[in-house]
């Protein structure tokens, strides 16, 4: 491992220190009168069970795109209710990040939601269709994409009104009866041949103010390579910027090998991958975009980067 991993790591551990001291020392100066009215207090605000959790929202270019928000139950059936909550619109706004919007339609109603041997089934009220037919199909994505992202989860049913949505009803569009996945988001189209044709979901990076997001983009092209060969080629040739998507993957970077061993993926780069020929490092955003298009598409646990055959991060899957 590199020398600058090992510093972020160095860094952590010392500010954590720093601030474990720091509370020592305001418990011994306080009086003993106002040190139990703090630290009740403290216990009151801190709620073990609110975490942060994956969502697809739409962002303001029309793409769903991964963010997060907080929710407060940690069981899968209740946290999926919340997360739906979160999608639709007028349902929990306040917790909608800046600059991303909601898409299911005002006044759909959950009737029914269930989770069992990974499957997650729910029953929405025909309010679910009053959608238009442009954002028809990126609903169901955001739908899938968002609960499926929850441990455990692995497909989605959707039910209006007791009957399981097979087609959507604008689009003409036919849909699994069981969603995952590779049920594909932001799809594109870059087909010459019905031959050979590969579907690959790749993260990319947009930005909102000072603060950057990821979004998958599922493309259809002719090519029978390995996806992690595909993921980095796409991710290193210059992306229409008129799209409003952006990598960070310098120019010249190469995958000189790929393989997936004991659950995770070996990724071994050329030079061109680091923040510059002096450093060790890659730059967050890199291994982030990588792993993420990694772990959309292969299942492996962790994600770990070597250049020239020397190991510099790993990076864990959740």
């Amino acid at each position: 491992m590199g020398d600058g991993m090992l510093k972020k790591i160095s860094i952590r551990k010392i500010v954590l220190s720093s601030l474990a001291l720091f509370a020592m020392f305001l418990i011994y100066i306080i009086p003993a009168n106002e040190k139990t009215l703090d630290i009740k207090e403290e216990l009151e605000y801190v709620n073990t069970n609110i975490e942060s959790s994956p969502i697809f929202l739409m962002d303001q270019n029309s793409y769903v795109a991964l963010t997060s928000v907080a929710v407060n139950d940690t069981n899968i059936e209740n946290k999926a209710k919340q997360l739906i909550k979160v999608l639709t619109i007028g349902g929990m706004d306040s917790k909608i990040p800046s600059g991303f919007s909601a898409i299911i339609p005002p006044n759909t109603e959950v009737l029914s939601l269930s989770y069992e041997n990974g499957i997650i089934k729910v029953d929405f009220s025909k309010d679910i269709l009053n959608i238009s037919e442009k954002l028809e199909e990126k609903m169901v994505e955001a739908i899938v994409y968002t609960l499926t992202s929850i441990d455990k989860v692995e497909g989605v049913i959707i039910y209006v009104e007791g009957d399981i949505l097979t087609k959507l009803p604008k689009t003409k569009i036919n849909l699994p009866s069981t969603l995952d996945k590779t049920f594909g988001i932001n799809k594109e189209f870059d087909l010459t041949s019905t031959k050979d044709i590969t579907d690959v979901t790749i993260y990319y990076i947009n930005q909102i103010s000072d603060n950057y997001y990821y979004v998958p983009v599922t493309k259809y092209i002719n090519d029978d390579r390995d996806k992690a060969s595909i993921i980095i080629d796409e991710l290193s040739s210059n992306f229409n910027p008129n799209k409003n998507l952006m990598s960070f993957l310098n120019d010249g970077t190469k995958l000189v090998s790929s393989s997936v061993k004991d659950g995770n993926m070996y990724l071994n780069f050329n030079e061109n991958i680091l923040n510059s020929s002096v450093s060790e490092e890659i730059s967050k955003e890199t291994l982030d975009m990588i792993s993420l298009s990694i772990g959309a598409n292969y299942e492996v646990k962790e994600v770990v980067f070597n250049v020239l055959d020397k190991e510099l991060y790993k990076v864990a899957l959740e």
